[in-house]
This record gives structure tokens, C-alpha cells and sequence, in this order.
């Protein structure tokens, strides 16, 4: 099935390189462009698209509300959305995946790992460019929080901190289930249980909260 794409870019030639990467690829499609934020909300939601890759910096909206708006809490069918930037600042990373980015990556990241991160945004997996992910995280375990990380609504069981723990060092369900000798059907019911334990959205905010309750440490 195609992976259909949304891609979101103010600079036109980076926006045609990025859709050329991404429609030479068996499998994906860019069905929609916009060159600023208030136009990629718009034609994401006319399109419905499996993906939208936004850049962060754009007119009108930056890519964090406009990722926000897409994604963020109480929008009840959230779109996957990966952000790419040249910003490699913790404060977009931070921002973009607390409004809902389903991955993060920089520019300079190339298009094997720009193709990985769609395919895991379109399969419900997670990625963020590897050389900001453990520092990101780690900063974020480490900062004084106002109110302390929610506590699951049931204890969590010895399995499902397992997984836990290899959903925040960034195991795609495949790798998972490798990993841990179970199925991949297993992975998933597990994945979904361990959201709805801790009210995250997505695998990103599972892996924050991994960190944010020193079960990780960097």
C-alpha cells in the first residue's frame, strides 16, 4: 500500500528535493505541498495524508503549532507527523514532539534515514535523528518539572516494562519482537496497553516518559 506524503517546506527548492526523495521511492507518494504553516494544516486536512513531513521554521504557523494543530491533545484523529529542520536546538526537538511529531530529523540526516522516518511515522513507530535522540532525552529527564510525570492507571506488568524500556532506546516493533522472542502482534498489544497505562499519544511520549521517570538514564 502507498504511503501517501504531505510535505510542508517555505523554500521551494528544498521542498522540490524533498518531494523528488521521496516520490523516487517504491511505495511512497507526495500527495500535497504547502510553503507555509497555515497552508500544510489546510491541505493535510483535505488530504488526510498517512504522513506529513514539515520543516520547522515556515510563515504564518511555525511546524510545532502546526504539528500541534494536527496532532496535539484533544484532536481526535491525530495525523503522524515527522519534522526536518537545519535546527538541531533542543527547544524545536522539545517543542515539535510535546505538539504530537511522531519523528524529528535534520536535514543533513540524508534520504536512507528520511525514508526510514516515514515508513515508521506510517507504521506507528517513531524515529528521531540518532545523533540528537539519547541528548534530547536525557536533558528532558533532567529538567526540574513543575508537576511530576503521571503515574500509570495500573502498575505497569514485568513485560510491559520491558518493552518499555526498548521502545525508549528507539526498537522499531520488528527489532522489538526480535529482541524479546515474542511475536509481532504481541509487541503492538503491548505498545497500545503501555499508552493507555500512561496517557501517551505516541511512541515518542512513551519514550519521554521512560527518561522523565529515570527508568532510562543517559
Amino acid at each position: 500500500m502507498t504511503i501517501r506524503v504531505v510535505v510542508a517546506d517555505d523554500q521551494p527548492l528544498v521542498r522540490t528535493g524533498l518531494t523528488m526523495i521521496l516520490n523516487a521511492q517504491p511505495g511512497i507518494e507526495v500527495v500535497g505541498e504547502a510553503g507555509d504553516g497555515h497552508e500544510a494544516v489546510a491541505v493535510a486536512r483535505a488530504l488526510r495524508p498517512d504522513v506529513c513531513l514539515f520543516d520547522i521554521r515556515m510563515p504564518g504557523i511555525d511546524g510545532v503549532e502546526a504539528t500541534r494543530q494536527l496532532a496535539g491533545p484533544g484532536v481526535e484523529d491525530p495525523l503522524a507527523v515527522v519534522v526536518i529542520t537545519t535546527f538541531d536546538i533542543d527547544e524545536y526537538v522539545h517543542g515539535a514532539l510535546k505538539a504530537g511529531a511522531r519523528g524529528f530529523l535534520l536535514k543533513g540526516a540524508g534520504p536512507d534515514l528520511l525514508v526510514q522516518a516515514i515508513h515508521a511515522a506510517a507504521n506507528g513507530d517513531a524515529l528521531i535523528s540518532p545523533d540528537i535522540t539519547r541528548r534530547l532525552l536525557t536533558t528532558l529527564a533532567g529538567l526540574e518539572r513543575a508537576v511530576p510525570p503521571a503515574q500509570p492507571i495500573e502498575p505497569l506488568t514485568q513485560r510491559e516494562e520491558e518493552v518499555l524500556l526498548t521502545v525508549a532506546r528507539g526498537r522499531t516493533n520488528a527489532e522489538i519482537a526480535d529482541e524479546l522472542h515474542i511475536t509481532l502482534s504481541t509487541v503492538k498489544t503491548h505498545v497500545a496497553a503501555l499508552m493507555n497505562k500512561i496517557g501517551a499519544r505516541n511512541r515518542v511520549e512513551v519514550a519521554m516518559w521512560a527518561y522523565e521517570t529515570k527508568r532510562i538514564r543517559g
